[in-house]
């Protein structure tokens, strides 16, 4: 497989990253106010060595920062960095979409913590205001003016 960090593309780039189901979830579990290595791994069930590998590559790319919070024994904990928290849009986009398309049953459900009302994400364009994915999308190459829209208006989906 092709070396996605490389990638112009900046979906393939943050795949490289957090693509993987582990690290979303370690991800979540943070935002949920998990720190500690063994909350993670009790919360996941997760391969000691795994788990310290995703630690480790979610540090190194900046989304958790690793803080020592005991000396005797050194024990460090992983707190979410202002990159891990612009995070939390994503996994719930992710969250929504699976709700809708892979839901039933007995799911895990969330609150907004001051009103106690669950939470139903929608993206959105910025610029428009209009909801990311009911419109069609034009794709361009990095240094490349977006393509000119055709007679129809519809464009290349990712």
């Amino acid at each position: 497989m092709k070396n996605l960090s490389d990638q112009p593309c900046l979906i393939a780039r943050s795949l490289a990253l957090v693509g993987d189901a582990w690290s979303m979830l370690i991800m979540r579990d943070a935002h949920a106010g998990l720190t500690r290595f063994d909350d993670f791994r009790k919360s996941l069930g997760i391969a000691p060595t795994m788990l310290t590998g995703r630690l480790s590559s979610l540090t190194e790319e900046g989304l958790l920062q690793k803080r020592r919070y005991s000396e005797r024994p050194p024990r460090d904990e992983y707190v979410l960095t202002e990159a891990g928290r612009d995070f939390l849009p994503v996994l719930f986009a992710i969250g929504a979409w699976g709700r809708k398309h892979r839901g039933g049953g007995d799911v895990t459900r969330f609150f907004d913590a001051e009103t106690g009302t669950e939470i139903d994400p929608v993206t959105i364009d910025r610029t428009t205001g209009a909801p990311v994915g009911t419109r069609p999308i034009r794709v361009a190459a990095p240094g490349c003016e977006p393509p000119a829209m055709n007679d129809a208006g519809s464009g290349n989906s990712p």
